[in-house]
């Protein structure tokens, strides 16, 4: 149920995301899923790609300050309440969800949501006991 997000600084002012993907296209590498959270200076973006070793390499060689961690990639109802159900289930074993994003795409009629879980592995278990499915993320 777990995948590799990579998480990047990139200074909040006009054109920086332009040049962030132009580094991941100038290198052939394919974006899965995308957060950007922003301060004053700077942001954060969060983002699943298809070949993480490769892409932190990159990334680093452009600049970047960077690292990888390890998120939930949970296949959810594609319905109304679909994510509260997820989200009951963690709230229910006091597991707190510390950040969350929308994966673009379908999964045999599922939504796909990327979690980040104060204790991954609980949350894991927990999604798992509770019948939710690892997300396939084509290419990953």
């Amino acid at each position: 149920m777990t995948v590799k997000q990579i998480s990047v600084f990139v200074e909040n002012k006009p054109n920086s995301m332009s040049k962030f993907t132009d580094v991941l296209s100038a290198n052939n590498i394919d974006m899965r899923a995308l957060s950007l959270a922003e301060a004053a200076d700077f942001g954060v973006v969060r983002v699943i790609v298809d070949d993480v070793y490769n892409a932190m390499q990159v990334i680093k060689d452009a600049g970047y300050i960077c690292s990888a961690t390890k998120v939930l990639a949970v296949a959810i109802p594609d319905e109304p309440g679909g994510l509260n159900s997820v989200l009951a289930v963690l709230s229910e074993a006091q597991i707190n969800v510390e950040y969350m994003y929308a994966f673009a795409g379908k999964n045999d009629g599922k939504a796909i949501m990327i979690i980040q879980a104060e204790d991954l592995e609980a949350a894991e278990g927990i999604l798992q006991r509770g019948g939710f499915q690892q997300a396939e993320i084509e290419g990953i």
